[in-house]
Order: structure tokens, then sequence, then C-alpha cells
């Protein structure tokens, strides 16, 4: 499959507006696959219902929410793992350093070895101009997974 990327011109340095601009690829986006559509693919690979998927989806969510909170990663098999981040300000001196200088956590995912293996093996395609006027008309396509 061929992931299509358009290109933006953006500042090289963001929000310094009399700095150079440069054009940037990035992605374009078929849509979102919805949490039904998710399962709904899962339960044709197998023996379980949509409805069986939803449910261990929910708890897969209530699961890593516990365990991060409590200060665990979470590995998820093949599919790869969850993590909090933080980061903070620096200072100087230990003893000058204070919680308050902690900026907001991440969770960080980082994708198993079939996910990695899958960023060496898109492919890229810049859309035609007939695809580019479509797209900027704000006009949608249809589609389906």
């Amino acid at each position: 499959m061929v992931q299509k990327i358009k290109l933006i011109q953006r500042y090289t340095k963001p929000g310094d507006i009399t700095s150079e601009k440069k054009w940037y690829a990035t992605t374009i986006s078929n849509g979102v696959a919805s949490l039904a559509e998710v399962c709904t693919l899962i339960a044709a690979r197998s023996t379980v219902s949509s409805a069986d998927v939803k449910a261990v989806m929910d708890n897969l969510n209530f699961v890593a929410d516990f365990l991060l909170k409590s200060g665990y990663s979470v590995k998820l098999g093949e599919l790869g793992m969850l993590r909090i981040s933080v980061s903070s300000k620096g200072v100087k001196e230990k003893e000058e350093f204070s919680i308050n200088l902690l900026k907001e956590a991440k969770i960080v995912f980082t994708p198993g070895s079939i996910l990695q293996e899958t960023r060496g093996k898109i492919s890229f395609d810049l859309p035609s101009e007939k695809e580019e006027e479509k797209e900027d008309s704000g006009a949608e396509t249809p589609g389906e997974i």
C-alpha cells in the first residue's frame, strides 16, 4: 500500500514569522478507523465476536491506565509497550529542584517489532494536482477499510 503525502509550507522557527519558510512533507490520512471498525476487523480474523473484542479493548484501557498510574510500563506483546515519560526545566544545583519544575507527563508508545518493520516498508507518493485540488476544496471521498 502507498501512503499519500502532501507538502505544506511552514516557518523554519515555529512562532517566528520573520524566519524563512520551507516546504515539508506530511502524510494525508484516509480517515480514522473507529473502535467499532477495529473490533469488526479483529473479529473477522478470529473466533470471537466484535462485542467480545470491544470488551477486551475496554478492559485493556482500564488495566493499562491502572498500571501506568501505579508506575509500571505495560508490555503489550508484539503490539509494543506503553510507559510514562516526564521532563522538567533544568536547574544548576540539585537543591534548587522542585516538583513544580516538572512538565506535564506523557504516555509514550513504543511499537513492537512488526509495527517497527512497517515503518521501513511504507512507500510514499505525492498526489496529483487534481487530487490536491479535491482535498483543498474540502471534498471527501468515502472509503471503507
